[in-house]
């Protein structure tokens, strides 16, 4: 088990890594083009062709999809609570407390895990934190008018329309399905080395915060989202799924609007840093347990 959770998690290290080592060695990286890139166009494809295939009955979609988007909100309560723990700004927690890394992390952990019957629950969740991550964290993020911003968001669009592919059963056209299919491909790797140029600036005490971080959230994520899916009655295994999900590290998009917000970007990569690490110690005992 250990060998196949590495395996999803060193193109996240080797990613990063890639970044790390191009800035010691002195190379520009344009970390505001990056960002607008893969925020404007990259993430949109990225979802459109994540979502557009998946098979998922509109019933377990809306259980799963009612009872990720409970445990956010707590989520966002508990950031409070991490803040006065920690002594940091809350808006600076917030975010990384809410959403972890269910999409190229979570998705492929799930797979292995439950197989093609569990990754239906998976898609569910990654649709549910997106959808509040750009909605909500664009609003946030942004320095203007909130609503401006939200309206010029792209990736709420690609949300919205993935969502109605989902609940009417409908596929994207092969040509635009092939098109979002290519394009969508320099995303994450983009996050990853972008995750990584920053990391080449992180102080020792940013990584301790971080390792605190990380061991106050799982837990408190882990807990809640049981006792929501408890309260629900979710299935064993959307149960079992979306404790899993919601305990995953910080994700990289995080960073990447703590960048455009210029809200403390270095220590927020430090979060997911510290959290992917410590993923490779905690994923294997959680699994253990919900398996």
């Amino acid at each position: 088990m250990i060998a196949e959770l590495f395996a999803v998690m060193a193109p996240v290290l080797a990613g990063a890594g890639l970044g790390y080592t191009w800035i010691r060695l002195g190379h520009p990286y344009p970390v505001e083009f990056v960002t607008r890139l893969v925020f404007n166009i990259g993430t949109p494809a990225l979802v459109l062709a994540s979502l557009s295939g998946a098979d998922i009955d509109a019933g377990s979609f809306g259980r799963t999809m009612l009872a990720t988007a409970l445990v956010i909100t707590l989520m966002a309560g508990m950031a409070f609570v991490l803040a006065r723990l920690l002594r940091r700004d809350w808006r600076v927690l917030l975010a990384p407390t809410m959403y972890p890394n269910t999409g190229n992390m979570g998705l492929p952990v799930v797979l292995y895990a439950f197989g093609s019957a569990g990754f239906v629950f998976g898609i569910t969740v990654m649709v549910t934190v997106s959808l509040f991550q750009f909605t909500v964290g664009s609003i946030m993020a942004s320095r203007g008018n909130p609503l401006k911003t939200l309206v010029k968001t792209p990736t709420v669009y690609a949300i919205l329309i993935s969502l109605a592919l989902l609940l009417t059963d409908t596929d994207l056209p092969l040509w635009l399905d092939n098109s979002v299919d290519l394009i969508s491909g320099f995303t994450v790797p983009l996050m990853l080395i972008t995750l990584g140029v920053s990391l080449a600036s992180i102080q020792v005490r940013s990584l301790k915060s971080g390792i605190g971080f990380s061991l106050l959230r799982i837990p408190l994520a882990a807990g809640i989202a049981w006792g929501i899916g408890t309260l629900l009655a979710l299935p064993p295994m959307a149960l079992s799924i979306l404790v899993l999900q919601m305990s995953m590290p910080v994700a990289v998009f995080n960073y990447l609007f703590a960048q455009k917000a210029g809200r403390e970007p270095e220590y927020t990569a430090s979060l997911v840093f510290c959290s992917t690490l410590l993923s490779l110690v905690y994923l294997p005992i959680l699994l253990a347990v919900l398996m």
